[in-house]
């Protein structure tokens, strides 16, 4: 018979990575957060506000759009 381990408790483990910057860049990038934040905290929110800035300019965005009056010609005929 085969001993299967049921490991729930480890649902929570991340695999972690190490990635290399210079120190300026980990300085700059620290001015993002507070004294609790980790490095990851703080690229998170980065990546939060990157995210919702690309979505502000895609929304925001003129290209292939019309006026309104332009459209109420299309409407028209």
């Amino acid at each position: 018979m085969q001993n299967i381990k049921y490991y729930s408790h480890y649902t929570d483990y991340r695999m972690t990575s190490t990635i290399q910057l210079s120190k300026e860049t980990k300085k700059i990038i620290s001015t993002f957060g507070s004294k609790e934040d980790t490095y990851e905290d703080i690229i998170k929110k980065m990546y939060k506000m990157a995210v919702k800035e690309q979505l502000r300019d895609f929304l925001m965005s003129s290209e292939d759009t019309v006026t309104i009056d332009q459209a109420r010609k299309m409407i028209d005929r």
